[in-house]
């Protein structure tokens, strides 16, 4: 299926992995696994776009100029197109992030730079069919082309729907099927990426006892439970 893609999660992983990119068919969004060793990394500068990223594994700390965050599981952040920043890590397990760079971002009358964010620790929502989300990084906290977001996805499969913003999505945990209008099934678990293109109608439905959890990416920026049904009606949180 052209829409999905299995990055895996082996310790002997090359220290980036391509995910989705305009080579994919997805022109908006370079998606890729970054890992980092023990020690301050090299500097990296999204000059192409805005960089949006997500702690997968690890801890340690983001490096912008003069400022220092801290970086562990489920903590979010927005880099500005033009930024350099770098990762230093103080353990001596890898520090694994998913990037997603947003290009040619929106121009913005803003100083904007960078913000962090702990998507585990944020309010949660409600979208369709009992889904929950958490926000990251949104143009609120100075990422306007783009809005990340952590979603938890309950047993069962919800009503095949549509969005009408382009979306990468990252499963963090959890196993079930990606199914696309026209396509075959396929099975999706823990480093599975989809690539969903506005209008495509599909669902993720998860096949295990517990939430599944997503991390999307999607662009324009909006709200994650904006979703229609194929008949071109609103889904709202109060269907299951």
């Amino acid at each position: 299926m052209r829409y999905l893609i299995h990055a895996g999660d082996s310790a002997d992983a090359p220290a980036a992995i391509r995910l989705f990119d305009a080579a994919r068919g997805c022109e908006n969004f370079a998606q890729r696994v970054l890992r980092f060793g023990p020690g301050l990394s090299d500097d990296r500068l999204p000059d192409a776009g805005d960089e949006v990223l997500y702690v997968l594994e690890g801890e340690g700390e983001l490096v912008v100029g003069d400022s220092r965050s801290r970086l562990s599981p489920g903590v979010g952040a927005f880099v500005a197109a033009g930024r350099s920043w770098r990762v230093s890590n103080d353990r001596r397990e890898p520090l694994v992030l998913l990037s997603v760079l947003v290009v040619d971002p929106d121009s913005s009358d803003g100083d904007r730079s960078h913000a962090v964010v702990s998507l585990v620790d944020a309010p949660l929502a409600g979208a369709t069919a009992a889904r929950r989300f958490r926000l990251g990084a949104t143009p609120q906290v100075g990422c306007d082309s783009a809005t990340q977001f952590l979603g938890y996805i309950p047993p069962g499969r919800a009503p095949d729907h549509y969005h009408r913003y382009e979306e990468v999505v990252y499963v963090v945990g959890g196993d079930g099927m990606l199914h696309v209008e026209g396509e075959e099934p396929e099975p999706i678990g823990r480093g599975s990426c989809v690539h969903l293109p506005a209008g495509l109608v599909h669902c993720l439905e998860n096949t295990g006892a517990e939430d599944m959890t997503i991390l999307g990416v999607f662009r324009p920026a909006g709200s994650p439970a904006e979703a229609y049904y194929p008949d071109g009606r609103l889904a709202t949180a109060a269907e299951h």
